[in-house]
């Protein structure tokens, strides 16, 4: 039995969803595989191989909105930028997208659709998915866009963290830009701050 199941899951990648499996093997042998703990559900109609590293609820998200991206609290958090780890991940889609349930605890913002890729960057989550992370400055620009939500100690602390470990005041500013909300709030801190 091993060996055999050593053949089936040659057959498919670490992370997969049950159409891909069925191109490859059957139902039966892939019930076999569950049964047995070689692979485990992550979500429903995703699965993946036991012992394959990664995080299940960033892959749960991945696979059921392309264009997710980590941002606010959770993309600053990854960024080192605050310490607090938050319960919920915070994923950013464009405005007007579906937003999918997941098993993993989401807060769900929609971004404007011309500004949705400013900053956006891809996390690798296993060899074959990725999802979208906003980078440090497009995170500080946002926490300065919605800090009526957020409060206004989140920016300012961010900003000041960001700028100590070598943050370029420039790249912040040509961003914010195309932020006009932001823009003006981040000038005047960083002012105060410089």
């Amino acid at each position: 039995m091993a060996s055999a199941a050593a053949g089936l899951l040659a057959d498919l990648p670490d992370t997969f969803r049950y159409s891909d499996a069925r191109m490859r093997i059957n139902e039966r042998q892939l019930r076999t595989l569950l049964d047995s703990g070689e692979i485990m559900k992550v979500s429903r109609g995703l699965y993946r191989k036991e012992g394959s590293i990664g995080d299940d609820d960033l892959l749960d998200i991945a696979a059921k909105s392309p264009m997710a991206t980590i941002c606010l609290r959770s993309a600053l958090s990854r960024h080192g930028l605050i310490d607090d780890i938050p319960a919920e991940y915070d994923i950013a889609i464009p405005r007007g997208t579906w937003t999918p349930a997941t098993i993993a605890p989401v807060r769900w913002s929609q971004f404007d659709r011309t500004t949705f890729g400013l900053g956006r960057d891809l996390l690798d989550l296993d060899d074959d998915h990725t999802i979208g992370i906003y980078s440090s400055e497009r995170s500080i620009i946002d926490a300065f866009r919605l800090r009526h939500i957020h409060g206004p100690d989140l920016p300012n602390e961010t900003l000041k963290r960001w700028l100590r470990r070598g943050g370029q005041p420039s790249e912040l500013l040509k961003m914010s830009r195309s932020f006009p909300r932001a823009a003006t709030a981040i000038r005047k801190t960083l002012e105060v701050l410089l």
